[in-house]
């Protein structure tokens, strides 16, 4: 059942990011130019289509720290209101603030899954793949084991009011925890897979391999010297920043409708697709 769930996903987002991609393709057509969609203009398509979702989760994460800021100065007396200053009040302030928390940090971790999901990392780099999907988890745990600890160690709170605290927010933290996690998280290999897009190019001596035949660090490599195939055959373990960059550059400028055609935009129908590697920037060698 999980397979399905992800091979649904991945369907998903590889619908999503190519109606985005050939929208600059049918731009780059009209301009006389190879409508073929490179790998870096659909992986560049994915990020635009997962942005919403990751701003506005960051925004609500960011809330939900705010609303336990909240509920720690209430429960440590730091701030008093009218109906604060004794029980039920007092009790009700912050966990009312502990409940708008995890209602924030739940919404947070949908909508980053989403993105996700539309843009998911690759899982050649483990730590970061796990990381991406399971973000959610590490701001359940900052929404509210701070408050845990802060109710713990306050001394003139009564141990019965502790013990309430600490189990609230126990048992957000463990709800925030399970929506955290991707149970069913989606590799960028898999999305690519569905969209029919995985071929590469690189030479044996350089650290990266492209998606554009044109890159500057190739263009002039005659072709034997340029071998092709998938990621995992050219044994790099990233893409070359030249040709991501100009992939985001181009779906930009569909976007915008633009007109101007800059030497770097010129491609040609030989373009070679490859994968977007999810590791750390590099300087690239000149091969």
């Amino acid at each position: 059942m999980a397979d399905n769930k992800k091979n649904s996903a991945a369907d998903e987002a590889a619908k999503k990011a190519l109606e985005t991609a050939r929208k600059t393709a049918s731009k780059k057509a009209t301009k006389g130019e190879s409508s073929r969609i490179t790998q870096e203009e659909f992986l560049a398509a994915t990020k635009k289509n997962a942005m919403p979702y990751r701003i506005v989760a960051i925004i609500l994460w960011l809330l939900a720290i705010g609303f336990e800021v909240m509920a720690i100065l209430m429960f440590t007396l730091k701030v008093q209101f009218s109906f604060t200053v004794e029980n039920p009040g007092w009790t009700i302030s912050w966990l009312v603030c502990l409940g708008l928390d995890l209602i924030l940090v739940v919404i947070g971790s949908l909508l980053w899954k989403k993105g996700n999901h539309l843009d998911p990392g690759s899982k050649k780099n483990k730590v970061g793949f796990w990381l991406r999907n399971n973000f959610g988890v590490i701001m359940a745990a900052l929404a509210f084991i701070p408050f845990i600890i802060f109710a713990l160690t306050d001394k003139k709170a009564s141990k019965q009011s502790k013990i309430i605290a600490v189990i609230a927010a126990a048992a957000a933290l463990l709800i925030g925890v399970l929506f955290g996690i991707d149970w069913n998280p989606v590799s960028q290999e898999e999305v690519l897979a569905s969209a029919g897009i995985d071929n590469v190019c690189w030479t044996d001596s350089g650290t990266v391999y492209h998606g554009y035949r044109d890159c500057r660090y190739i263009k002039d490599k005659p072709d034997t010297d340029v071998n092709t195939g998938n990621s995992a055959d050219s044994g790099k373990t990233r893409m070359c920043k030249i040709c991501e960059d100009h992939a985001e550059e181009v779906i930009a400028a569909g976007d915008a409708d633009k007109t101007d055609v800059t030497e770097a935009d010129k491609t040609n129908d030989d373009l070679v697709i490859e994968t977007l590697a999810d590791t750390e920037a590099e300087p690239d060698t000149a091969a």
